[in-house]
C-alpha cells in the first residue's frame, strides 16, 4: 500500500515537493557547514500591488524565506499523501492531479502560514511597529538574503537610530543594478510597507 501510494502517478506532485524537500535541506544544510550559502532566495513579486498582505499573512519578513518554503513543500507534500491514502481507503482509487492538488494547497497553505507565526516566536527580534517605517529612509542597509534587482527585492536589514533592527525588502532605484548578499545600500524611498529603492552606500565607512 505505502509502496504503491509513492509510487502512484496521481502522487508526482507530491513526490516532486518531497524531492525539492530533501533536495534543498541537503544542499543548503551543506553548504552551511562551510560557512557559505548556495540558494539566493529573493521575493519575487510585487508586494507595492498585493504581495505585502499576502506575503504579511505567511510571514515573510519575520521568518527566513527558505524556512516558509522548506514549511510549504511539507506541509503541501504530507497533505497530498493523507488525501490520496484516505481517497484509497475510502474508494479505492487515487484522484487525479487536478483533484488533489488545489485540496492539497487549500489546507497546507494555512499550515505554512500557522508554522511560520510559530517559528516567528523563537526569532530574534527587537524591531518595534511603534518606529515608521518611512523614518528608515536614508538609513544604511546591508542585503541578507538574496539579489536585489528592480522589481525584484531582495532582503535586507536596517538598524534605527534608536537601536532597533529591521527586516525589509530593497530594491535598486535604477535598472541594470543589482545588489547582492552583502551589498551595503542606502535607503532612498519607501516603495510601500517595508518596501524600500535604495542605491549603493555612498559612504562604506558609515557602515
Amino acid at each position: 500500500m505505502m509502496t504503491g501510494l509513492f509510487l502512484a502517478p496521481e502522487a508526482w506532485p507530491f513526490a516532486l515537493a518531497l524531492v525539492l524537500l530533501i533536495a534543498i535541506t541537503v544542499i543548503e544544510g551543506t553548504a552551511q557547514l562551510f560557512g557559505f550559502q548556495v540558494l539566493g532566495w529573493q521575493m519575487e513579486i510585487d508586494s507595492a500591488a498585493w504581495g505585502d498582505a499576502w506575503l504579511g499573512w505567511l510571514h515573510l519578513g519575520k521568518v527566513p524565506l527558505l524556512i516558509l518554503l522548506l514549511l510549504l513543500l511539507t506541509s503541501f507534500s504530507l497533505v497530498g499523501y493523507v488525501l490520496l491514502a484516505m481517497a484509497w481507503g475510502l474508494f479505492g482509487v487515487y484522484p487525479p492531479a487536478w483533484v488533489s492538488v488545489p485540496c492539497a494547497l487549500f489546507v497546507a497553505l494555512p499550515m505554512a502560514s500557522s508554522g511560520g507565526r510559530a517559528i516567528a516566536r523563537w526569532i530574534p527580534r527587537d524591531e518595534s511597529s511603534a518606529v515608521p517605517l518611512e523614518t528608515l529612509v536614508g538609513r544604511i542597509a546591508v542585503v541578507i538574503n538574496g539579489t536585489a534587482r528592480v522589481g525584484f527585492p531582495a532582503q535586507a536589514r536596517v538598524r534605527h537610530e534608536a537601536g532597533q533592527v529591521f527586516y525589509i525588502h530593497i530594491e535598486p532605484d535604477s535598472a541594470g543594478i543589482e545588489f547582492q548578499t552583502g551589498d551595503s545600500v542606502l535607503l532612498v524611498r519607501q516603495i510601500s510597507g517595508s518596501r524600500f529603492q535604495a542605491i549603493a552606500n555612498p559612504r562604506p565607512d558609515l557602515l
